[in-house]
């Protein structure tokens, strides 16, 4: 696949007479071709558009793009603080992700680990202070990509039925993708630096 393929997020398959195998069982049919590369437009599109929103939060903020997905995460939590589980399911990291990127965090007094009053197992990550600070400024900066990158290309309908249209897939309860909830080390397909 050429770069400009990749880049359009398309991929070309084989015409059916130049297919591996017997007859056309090697190469998907016109139609799943085109549901693919449709698929694959959005999905690389989002990549993208995710990677740019956390890049200009990165230079506004000065923090590496997992770090203000946290920040951005608990600033939005109940009372700014949420288990580490449902951090690194609710932004797709691994267990082990969660904790360095929590450890970061803590380490730069943004965060700090509180245990669960009801459950000895369970840790919280919670927003300190200046941890409040630091992501209400990122939640600021974020939005405004957000506002300008998306909201003003679609208008506020078209952001409105972009995002009610990926609420109504309802992948959670859904046993073939296991929850719904992909993991991916923190950090990891986004622009990390520093």
């Amino acid at each position: 696949m050429g770069e400009s393929q990749q880049a359009a997020g398309r991929v070309e398959w084989p015409s059916p007479g130049q297919c591996p195998g017997t007859g056309t069982s090697g190469c998907p049919s016109a139609e799943e071709t085109e549901l693919l590369q449709r698929w694959n437009s959005l999905a690389t599109g989002f990549r993208d558009l995710t990677d740019q929103l956390l890049a200009d939060a990165q230079r506004e903020i000065g923090l590496p793009p997992s770090l203000l997905e946290v920040l951005c995460f608990l600033a939005t939590a109940p009372e700014q603080a949420a288990p580490m589980r449902l951090v690194a399911q609710s932004l797709g990291f691994s267990t082990a992700g969660t904790t360095g990127v929590v450890d970061r965090l803590a380490d730069a007094g943004l965060v700090e680990r509180r245990p669960s009053s009801s459950d000895r197992r369970v840790t919280y990550a919670a927003l300190t202070p200046l941890g409040r600070e630091r992501a209400t400024a990122t939640a600021r900066v974020f939005a405004d990509s957000v506002r300008r990158r998306v909201v003003e290309p679609l208008g506020d309908e078209g952001f409105a039925s972009l995002a009610g249209a990926f609420a109504s897939l309802e992948l959670a309860g859904d046993p073939l993708t296991g929850g719904g909830v992909s993991t991916r080390s923190a950090g990891e397909a986004t622009p990390e630096s520093g």
